[in-house]
């Protein structure tokens, strides 16, 4: 079977990387994640990204600072191609990025976020890194602008897919090739990897309705020695405090635990985690996610107490986010 030409550079860095185990896996993944039949809208996202022009072989690629940038001289008639075709792409939800002077104003001040994490971690120059969850990509490309060898973001939404492929259209070789992405979910990757230096999930924990499970896959996701990155939900409480919201939380069906962070330290370390400790803790405002131009649906303000913003609609606990940090044992 023939390989896309987008998907080529994943392959050729699975071989690079010595994870040829995984690599045989790779065709049924793909063409589960990017099932045409399953995902009614695919073909326009596909079709959004490969009609997107060539752009200039001169371009000042931006990794390493807050808003993810690509500058290059485009003519008013590409920029505006260009625009209109990234728009079919939304809702664009992490960010921000500026491409070629079109700026996407993202749900999420993903930077802020970041700034939040990035002081805290070990250098990341020359690391494995996995982002689970990661989205369009957003903190896989500052991993790997601030030096990361290998990149790799797992999601299994489609749309985030080629979001990441249009954003690689501008980027272009400037990462080194280092940045990818698969559209699986961590339930998807080899049991007992044992590869990665360091991993990300931001932002999936309360999503999983066995948190421990998905605590352990990330640990064996990781190398003996590695850093594990954890941003999540928490609520305020003691080591014993864990929320379990009804149908909705935030307006969000899929929310399942919402530990304390001192529960939250108290799983890892019963997972077999060392080195726990929380780095961060503070509610989400309202400027950090919000609906924008190009994210149109409703977002966080909508979702709390207009008489309350310090509970949801539902009645619970605002939105209030944790970063822990912990390490596999040797």
């Amino acid at each position: 079977m023939a390989i896309p030409p987008e998907q080529r550079p994943l392959y050729s860095a699975f071989i690079d990387q010595g994870l040829e185990t995984w690599l045989a896996n790779l065709p049924e993944q793909l063409a589960r994640g990017l099932d045409r039949q399953r995902y009614g809208d695919l073909p326009a996202w596909e079709k959004a990204v490969a009609k997107l022009p060539t752009l200039p072989e001169v371009r000042d690629v931006q990794l390493d600072k807050d808003t993810v940038a690509v500058d290059c001289a485009l003519d008013d008639s590409r920029r505006r191609q260009c625009e209109n075709l990234l728009r079919k792409l939304m809702p664009w939800r992490k960010g921000p990025y500026r491409l070629a002077g079109i700026h996407i104003d993202t749900e999420w001040r993903s930077d802020w976020k970041w700034q939040r994490v990035a002081p805290h971690l070990a250098s990341l120059v020359g690391r494995r890194v996995l982002d689970v969850g990661g989205g369009s990509g957003y903190h896989a490309w500052r991993m790997a602008g601030a030096g990361a060898a290998f990149v790799l973001v797992i999601d299994p939404s489609p749309r985030f897919y080629y979001q990441f492929q249009a954003l690689r259209h501008f980027v272009g070789d400037a990462d080194g090739g280092r940045t990818h992405f698969l559209p699986v979910g961590i339930e998807d990757m080899p049991e007992r990897l044992a590869f990665f230096d360091t991993v990300f999930s931001m932002g999936v924990l309360y999503h999983r309705p066995s948190p421990l499970e998905h605590l352990q896959q990330l640990k064996e996701a990781l190398r003996p020695g590695g850093e594990l990155v954890l941003e999540t939900l928490v609520v305020e409480g003691d080591e014993t405090t864990v929320l379990l919201p009804g149908e909705r939380y935030a307006a969000m069906p899929n929310v399942y635990f919402l530990p304390s962070s001192a529960a939250l330290c108290q799983w890892l370390e019963r997972c077999g985690l060392i080195n726990v400790r929380v780095v961060d803790e503070a509610p989400t405002s309202l400027d950090e996610q919000r609906t924008t131009e190009w994210m149109t649906f409703q977002s966080l303000a909508d979702f709390l107490d207009p008489t309350d913003p310090t509970r949801t609609r539902e009645g619970y606990p605002a939105p209030r986010r944790a970063v822990v940090m912990a390490t596999k044992p040797l």
